[in-house]
């Protein structure tokens, strides 16, 4: 069984924004909080890299398995909107949409390529992880405190 694993760091930086880091990716990713929720214009949200996960994986999957079935396309676009409602549990994504769109040369090809569009919807890594159960490890540091001098203390 091969096993991998994939690391992510975000920190608060200040007031509705922050900043998360890939070991795998050179750049980090600024994000706020939704400006809908009293956060920035123009920052990723947690619910924007979500639906970004989820379309770019849709697109990998999709990728690999037309390779696999030597599926010629000249064009792959997904969109993708999730709806996201207050319930009586809190925010949630309560539904999300994928719209593949691929763009092939031959008829003849067109019914293999929705067969591949199913396959890469079921087969896509993290939509299948969005139900997965999450184990959370939380952690509390302390600070240390520090003693400042406003004087000298006596040497003996």
């Amino acid at each position: 069984m091969e096993r991998h694993r994939y690391r992510v760091v975000a920190w608060w930086t200040s007031e509705r924004t922050g900043i998360a880091r890939s070991d795998s990716a050179p750049s980090a990713i600024h994000f706020a909080s939704p400006p809908e929720l009293g956060g920035l214009q123009g920052r990723w949200t947690p619910e924007d890299l979500l639906l970004c996960a989820v379309a770019s994986c849709y697109t990998t999957t999709l990728r690999a398995l037309a390779e696999d079935s030597k599926l010629p396309y000249s064009d792959l676009e997904v969109a993708i909107e999730g709806t996201v409602e207050n319930t009586d549990s809190g925010y949630r994504f309560t539904e999300i949409v994928l719209r593949p769109t691929v763009t092939i040369s031959d008829e003849q090809d067109r019914a293999r390529a929705l067969r591949l569009l199913q396959k890469a919807n079921s087969a896509c890594l993290l939509s299948r992880a969005l139900s997965v159960e999450q184990r959370f490890e939380s952690r509390v540091h302390m600070s240390e405190s520090r003693v400042e001098f406003s004087q000298a203390l006596p040497t003996a």
